[in-house]
């Protein structure tokens, strides 16, 4: 219930639907003569312009992205890596009948090349069928058994967890699955924006010994003042990093994590239970 309330909250909240319904609400109040209608609909057309022309997504997104920094080389030994989906397109994937992804495929690249790079170490991919792809009959873990085949790895070296909707159910199903045990080192890759909400909810659910990898970097680390003035691009910039923002609030509300903004700090929690 709480994975399908957050989803339709969102609906609602992402900032480029949530700015255009302010100023048709407000037109609505100018139709009746109404002074708040006057103000909200300036407000809200102001609000949506300065979004729209300046990047106000890429300033939200720098301190997610750097929250946890991509550590210089790969540790000396690695017991496992954990990686994440989202971002497949499942209704071209179907229509085409080959795999396609979206802006986050660097989640996807990062298989092959670690498993090149770590020989020795269990890889698990966790991705299920996402809440808005209607008429799918194959999760995500099933486009990249396709994809991996593809690039050359042979069937089985990467363990396919194809049933997490969200974050917190990658967390618990790949735990199950791994079983680590203390003193292990594992690695856990996903966007870099994305990565503080992730590492919240996989200490949350109790895994030890877990080190970020981020991949799929947005910005360059640092705050600017202009941007290329695309108004598509950073509406898409501003939904992308709220969204984040907003994730992080609502597991932090319902105890999916410890703190509202998980740092590299501190040792994985034990398991809650949650």
């Amino acid at each position: 219930m709480a994975f399908v309330l957050g989803k339709l909250v969102w609906l609602v909240l992402r900032p480029s639907s949530l700015l255009l319904l302010l100023a048709l609400l407000g037109l609505f109040g100018c139709r009746l003569g109404r002074a708040w209608g006057v103000r909200l609909l300036a407000a809200s057309l102001l609000a949506l312009a300065a979004c729209a022309l300046l990047p106000v997504g890429q300033w939200l997104t720098v301190p997610l992205e750097n929250r946890f920094p991509r550590p210089g080389g790969l540790p000396g030994h690695v017991d496992g890596v954990v990686f994440l989906g989202g971002g497949i397109d499942g209704a071209v994937t179907r229509a085409r009948g080959l795999p396609s992804f979206g802006d986050t495929m660097e989640r996807f690249a990062a298989i092959p090349e670690l498993a090149r790079r770590l020989p020795d170490a269990r890889l698990i991919f966790t991705g299920g069928t996402a809440w808005n792809d209607r008429g799918a009959d194959d999760p995500e873990a099933a486009t990249i058994a396709r994809f991996l085949a593809d690039q050359g790895l042979p069937e089985g070296r990467v363990t396919l967890e194809d049933r997490a909707r969200s974050t917190r159910e990658n967390a618990l199903f790949t735990l199950t699955l791994a079983r680590p045990a203390p003193g292990q080192r594992w690695l856990l890759v996903t966007s870099a924006r994305h990565m503080p909400r992730a590492m919240g909810v996989f200490r949350r659910a109790g895994w030890p010994g877990l080190e970020a990898w981020p991949v799929d970097y947005r910005t360059t680390g640092s705050l600017r003042l202009l941007a290329e003035p695309l108004a598509s691009e950073r509406l898409r910039e501003l939904d992308e990093a709220v969204y984040e923002w907003y994730g992080l609030l609502y597991y932090r509300l319902l105890g999916y994590t410890d703190t509202l903004f998980p740092a590299p700090e501190g040792d994985p929690l034990p398991p809650s239970g949650a």
